[in-house]
């Protein structure tokens, strides 16, 4: 998941902005409790994603995987004053964690965290979401992308992690299953002529997607 030097990301993540305290325990917290914590957005992608969102300014967004609640509260920072974010994760393990995380925030009355199967939960919303982050299991990351198209407004964005899957989506000796289901999931959205899109090449990959008509 490194693309860049060592020294060159220190220096990166030196130059931006920090995380907050509640940011910085959840962070030290997953590392020390939590299983797979490369799972966290972790800080200088966390202060992409609450950059991006500050500059929509969405009134609503939808999180598809919330792990410990980290890119939740970093993509809440961006909310209008009547803003609401809905997350979804189906691990009940972490649950308990992630409310209190998510009462003790400033954005606590801004948060909507739902359990369970996002496939059946998304077309149950009625809903237009003005972004979207997709960070949860690869093999549905196409079935996430096409249930919530028809929700996003236009001008709004798609945003999907891991969409270089530690560089391997470039490898074509790589021919894992969740590899190519990324590969596919990235020419979907290249060739779908109703998004304008940009990859970046930002810790492990992260294609922002922005429609443009229906």
């Amino acid at each position: 998941m490194e693309f860049i030097e060592e020294s060159l990301d220190k220096y990166v993540c030196k130059h931006t902005s920090s995380e907050n305290d509640l940011l910085k325990r959840i962070n030290r917290e997953t590392h020390l409790e939590v299983l797979q914590p490369r799972m966290l957005s972790g800080h200088f992608q966390g202060r992409v994603l609450s950059m991006l969102s500050k500059m929509i300014q969405p009134n609503r967004i939808l999180e598809v995987g919330t792990y410990t609640g980290y890119s939740a509260l970093c993509l809440a920072e961006g909310l209008t004053s009547e803003g609401k974010l809905v997350t979804i994760d189906v691990n009940e393990e972490l649950e308990k964690r992630v409310r209190h995380y998510f009462e003790e925030s400033e954005f606590s009355s801004k948060i909507e965290y739902k359990i369970g199967d996002a496939t059946k939960i998304i077309p149950e919303m009625k809903e237009n979401w003005d972004l979207v982050f997709i960070d949860a299991d690869k093999m549905n990351y196409i079935n996430y992308y096409n249930m919530v198209f028809n929700q996003v407004k236009i001008g709004g964005y798609i945003i999907a992690d891991n969409v270089l899957w530690s560089g391997k989506v470039a490898d074509e000796s790589k021919t894992d299953k969740d590899t190519e289901l990324l590969r596919a999931f990235n020419s979907l959205i290249h060739n779908d002529n109703r998004v304008e899109e940009v990859l970046l090449p930002i810790r492990d990959g992260l294609m922002i997607a922005r429609k443009i008509s229906e």
